[in-house]
């Protein structure tokens, strides 16, 4: 069934909202084409470059939100078809692991040492499995992340969210990215914090890259280890004021020589 598209500009114009990253306000616009019935369920939407048009956003931010959407069983994407509403009962969607954990609002340090285990794992996933052009198009999104103002956080966020959620596709594990994705609303408040200077960001930059280095030479533990510290940082800074020990490289990296499990008595 076709798209309705008599008012192009009115339907679909984003709402402007510069605390909130950009494929959050797409999903949200296409959450609410579902709620008013402009798309239905089975029906297709546009092509990726036709909405992207219509929406005057950059494909990447608009495959980012379409990902959430099918994340959440809302979309799905049929091979050589294009993108299809599959579901419009919302309610019942909010009960997913995404909503709940909104809901819920762990702490900062929860959600990123839950994210450091995630990534880590998911940069060995990739060491092994990321072809090269998903490397080539890691290196370029990390160079989008190195040309954004960091006077412009929403922009600085949207570039880092991108990378980050371009490596957790690269393992090639859907349940670890459906986890990664359930994860990344909470981390907002998280992310804010991350990119407050010029320091910092030069810094995410230079790591980024070493975690692109270690894939591109197959290195599991090297690839692993280099996003673990590349977090590390972030976490440690939140972690300031929390009661609870700290996690350490050790924690999700089996750093020693002599692991305790080769000890025999």
């Amino acid at each position: 069934m076709p798209v309705d598209d008599s008012h192009p500009g009115e339907s679909w114009s984003l709402s402007p909202d510069s605390r909130r990253p950009l494929p959050e306000l797409i999903e949200q616009k296409l959450r609410e084409q579902i709620i008013g019935g402009t798309l239905k369920a089975g029906d297709r939407l546009p092509t990726e470059p036709e909405l992207a048009r219509k929406l005057d956003v950059a494909r990447s931010s608009l495959r980012t939100a379409l990902q959430r959407l099918q994340l959440q069983g809302i979309v799905e994407v049929r091979r050589g078809l294009g993108w299809y509403v599959r579901r419009t009962d919302l309610a019942a969607v909010e009960e997913n692991l995404e909503d709940r954990l909104a809901a819920r609002r762990f702490s900062h340090t929860d959600l990123l040492e839950v994210r450091i285990a995630l990534e880590a794992t998911a940069a060995s996933l990739a060491a092994v499995r990321a072809g090269d052009g998903e490397l080539d198009e890691l290196a370029k999104l990390n160079r989008r992340y190195q040309r954004a103002p960091v006077d412009d956080p929403q922009e600085v966020i949207e570039a880092d969210e991108e990378f980050h959620s371009a490596l957790v596709r690269a393992s090639h594990n859907e349940l670890l990215e459906s986890m990664y994705q359930a994860l990344v609303p909470g981390l907002q408040d998280c992310k804010r914090h991350a990119h407050t200077s010029r320091e910092v960001h030069n810094r995410s930059v230079n790591e980024h890259d070493q975690v692109v280095w270690f894939l591109r030479r197959h290195d599991e533990v090297g690839a692993k280890s280099a996003m673990t510290t590349h977090l590390l940082g972030l976490y440690n800074d939140l972690a300031a004021d929390d009661a609870k020990p700290r996690a350490t490289l050790d924690s999700f990296v089996a750093v020693s020589d002599n692991p305790i499990w080769n000890n025999t008595r």
